[in-house]
């Protein structure tokens, strides 16, 4: 079995802050409710003594889901440690948070090149494109001991009217096309292929204003 993709940059005691499981068994026992909380407890360095104080279950039980958690690549241990006379292993999670790959699915998995790119439901099979190409390139950077290059932008927008969202996509779409001719070279003998994704799409919760020439007319 394949041990989740768990990126290898972890110092001293402290989890990474993201690691993509793209193997089957670990998305299984990540997705148990009852190991999902052992990860939980063990964001900082413990036992399955510490775990079965923590969650109010046997240590017998605790340690049943920290070995299947530690099998599947999900903890690392730390230390071993006497404690009455036995061997206390201490262990932590790889991570603050995880995310599951869309090659779980296989040939089931997003792709847009399945899916009408004037839908919506185009935004997200890119979206799951970069989670499965990214984590499959930050893997190999890391397994050679070499930096990633990537750029991520991320920004919130508030648009008065609908026309001028339709503006502000022209505007946009323009300056991207103007930017990838400027660049854009196929001669270049090392030059290396990029891929770019823009997106944009309501804020499923629209954020309290807190500064009030935000506030719309009549509310508060």
């Amino acid at each position: 079995m394949e041990n989740a993709v768990v990126p290898s940059s972890i110092v001293d005691d402290v989890p990474a802050d993201l690691a993509v499981i793209d193997d089957v068994d670990a998305a299984r026992i990540v997705l148990d409710p009852s190991r999902s909380d052992v990860l939980s407890a063990l964001q900082q360095p413990g036992s399955a003594t510490t775990v079965a104080e923590q969650l109010g279950t046997s240590r017998q039980r605790a340690n049943y889901h920290v070995r299947a958690l530690e099998r599947c690549g999900l903890l690392r241990l730390v230390e071993e440690r006497p404690r009455r006379g036995v061997r206390e292993r201490m262990l932590v999670a790889t991570a603050r948070s995880y995310i599951l790959s869309p090659t779980l699915l296989g040939r089931q998995a997003a792709d847009p090149a399945r899916i009408d790119r004037l839908s919506s439901r185009y935004a997200i099979a890119v979206a799951a494109r970069i989670v499965r190409e990214l984590s499959t390139l930050v893997r190999r950077a890391e397994t050679a001991g070499q930096p990633l290059a990537s750029l991520t932008l991320d920004a919130d927008v508030r648009f008065a009217t609908a026309a001028d969202r339709a503006a502000f996509t022209t505007d946009l779409s323009d300056a991207v096309n103007e930017l990838v001719a400027r660049y854009h070279d196929t001669t270049a003998p090392r030059g290396r292929w990029h891929r770019l994704a823009v997106f944009a799409h309501p804020t499923p919760n629209n954020p309290t204003p807190t500064d009030p020439s935000t506030t719309p007319e009549g509310a508060g």
